[in-house]
């Protein structure tokens, strides 16, 4: 098993402004109904969690044309999951997102 590399300052930076990230503040869910809206719900679970030998294009592919693609990414990058395929990014791509998603949090938060 190899271990995940952190993301480069970069990496971080190019995340902050991925379309992806920022549809995903936009589309954040309030509760996790978006589930049963999923292209994924008629798929094998087993097609988003590929082996390391495995390219994730089909579970990426599957994710393209969801509605909820947005609210599920918001729902990864709330939880931290780096397993998997979650609103169409795999897990080196959310590594350099959810640092920056969690950096955006916390300048949201008022201080004092």
């Amino acid at each position: 098993m190899t271990r995940a590399r952190m993301p480069r300052p970069e990496e971080v930076a190019a995340a902050r402004t991925d379309l992806r990230l920022l549809r995903a503040r936009a589309e954040r869910p309030a509760d996790e109904t978006w589930r049963i809206r999923g292209n994924c719900r008629s798929v094998d679970p087993e097609t988003f969690f590929p082996a390391a030998t495995e390219a994730p294009d089909i579970a990426v592919a599957v994710c393209g044309g969801c509605a909820v693609r947005g609210a599920c990414l918001a729902w990864a990058l709330d939880t931290g999951d780096t397993h998997g395929v979650w609103g169409g990014t795999t897990p080196r791509e959310r590594r350099a997102m959810v640092i920056a998603w969690h950096q955006r949090e916390e300048a949201l938060v008022p201080v004092g």
